[in-house]
């Protein structure tokens, strides 16, 4: 790989980015503010960029002529988006036009999400018909549909609920990992759904699996599907998390998801990869599960000193 240009520096966005310049790969960074964790301290470069104006991508891409090109791009907060649709659409749309259009000749790997299935079913495989369950998932898979009809090498990597280490202060809306591990760790209840289900991935595995990808010189399927091994709801989850920090598993506080942030999501956010095992690159690979990603993120959250960070809610 000549280039990466990584559109979009949240939480995932980052976490790629990081993974593929300490492989050595020449990486850039855009979005609109300036990510929270300098990409030059981990070998990255940024520029800033509104993604939804096609001058501003045109110029970008025609100083950086990248040959491969990752969208992890937003609006991604699921409950703003229920708010706001038209706006949601707009942008996550806009973006997939822009850069298909104005980079034909890269890869484009778009970050998708299992919000693009109602949740009836348990398990989701890149077979199974989509019917998002909400604004987000509305939004996600018009970006898909626009993608995939313009750029020539493309795929919508669809990942399940995404989670890692992230500072209390990150002055964000924390993954859910992170969000239950800091509020346990302050001795803070975790009121989390009992009644909603999810295949939770790691960003590393996530990073890893897009590094693959990008670096595949075979064409790739035009939808993929990434999610971790277990299958939990997140009240079980987070008392897996409990118990790996060392925490009062008693903090976990089950409740229905309409009580929750979460009452826009799929009752079954869960994704089943049938085709990701079946490419060259990626055969072999291990995602990690609940259990072992747990206690190896626990030495990652200690309790700081002082009076605690406020910690908003998860992701």
């Amino acid at each position: 790989m000549s280039g990466v240009l990584v559109v979009g520096s949240g939480f995932v966005g980052t976490g790629i980015a990081r993974s593929l310049a300490g492989a050595g790969t020449r990486v850039t960074l855009a979005s609109r503010g300036r990510p929270a964790t300098p990409p030059a301290s981990y070998g990255a470069h940024w520029s800033a960029l509104d993604a939804t104006v096609p001058e501003a991508c045109g110029r970008l891409l025609d100083r950086l002529r990248p040959d491969r090109v990752v969208l992890v791009h937003g609006p991604s907060d699921v409950t703003w988006c229920e708010a706001h649709p038209a706006e949601a659409e707009r942008a996550h749309t806009a973006v997939a036009d822009n850069v298909a259009s104005l980079a034909p000749g890269a890869r484009i790997v778009l970050i998708s999400t299992d919000n693009v299935f109602d949740g009836a079913a348990p398990h989701n495989p890149e077979s199974a018909p989509v019917s998002p369950a909400n604004a987000y998932g509305r939004a996600k898979r018009r970006a898909e549909e626009v993608l995939l009809a313009t750029a020539a090498d493309a795929t919508a990597l669809r990942v399940s609920l995404v989670y890692g280490y992230e500072p209390a202060d990150a002055g964000k809306w924390l993954n859910f990992f992170a969000s239950c591990a800091h509020r346990l760790l302050n001795g803070e209840p975790v009121r989390a759904p009992d009644d909603q289900w999810t295949t939770p991935i790691p960003v590393d595995d996530v990073a890893r699996v897009t590094a693959a990808l990008l670096a595949m010189d075979a064409p790739l399927p035009p939808v993929l599907h990434l999610g971790g091994p277990d299958r939990v709801t997140r009240a079980e989850w987070a008392t897996i998390i409990a118990d790996a920090l060392g925490a009062d598993r008693r903090l976990v506080v089950p409740v229905p998801k309409s009580l929750t942030r979460y009452a826009s999501r799929p009752r079954n956010a869960c994704l089943t990869g049938e085709l990701l095992p079946t490419l060259p690159a990626l055969r072999g690979l291990r995602i990690r599960g609940v259990d072992a990603a747990a206690r190896a993120l626990a030495a990652e959250f200690t309790p700081s000193g002082g009076a605690p960070a406020r910690v908003r809610g998860p992701g």
